[in-house]
């Protein structure tokens, strides 16, 4: 039987980074500034479908990846945890033949290796608004004595024989 020789040319579209656009409509993604975005991507790539949990990246490579400062990557991770878009699972430490590993990330996106489910936080996240004072800035009174004015509880101006 002879070989199909249109199947041996393809090579297949190769790997990819799939950005649903369900997570493209939420509130925190469009909060998000273009850099903590590039290390989502990145954070993403790394995900081989079976790793979420253990997708190792730390704020050398990322900062390498993305062309910036370790001090601007830090902010990064820490604006895509706030919006709720990844976690650490573990932190950065010294393994026992004294050589560093690098934290280990999970995606709230996917339900993690140790079958615990997505958490999905990044859903439910929404901007903090600042609460308006109900009158403005509060006044001191007037009659307040405590300020040592002059003024007794009365309202009025003691008279010192002028």
């Amino acid at each position: 039987m002879s070989r199909k020789t249109y199947k041996q040319k393809k090579k297949g579209a190769g790997r990819f980074v799939q950005l649903p656009h369900w997570i493209l409509a939420t509130e925190a993604w469009s909060s998000l500034k273009p850099g903590p975005r590039a290390l989502y991507i990145e954070l993403k790539r790394r995900y081989t479908g079976s790793n979420n949990g253990r997708i190792r990246l730390s704020h050398r490579e990322a900062a390498t990846a993305l062309s910036v400062t370790r001090n601007t990557v830090g902010a990064y991770f820490e604006a895509l945890i706030e919006h709720g878009f990844i976690h650490m699972t573990q932190a950065a430490h010294l393994g026992p033949s004294g050589i560093g590993l690098t934290s280990e990330w999970a995606l709230e996106e996917y339900p993690t290796d140790d079958l615990k489910p997505a958490r999905m936080t990044f859903v439910r996240w929404r901007e903090k608004q600042n609460p308006r004072p109900k009158n403005g800035t509060p006044r001191h009174d007037i009659r307040d004595t405590s300020c040592g004015s002059g003024v007794d509880s009365s309202g009025t101006v003691p008279n010192f024989g002028t």
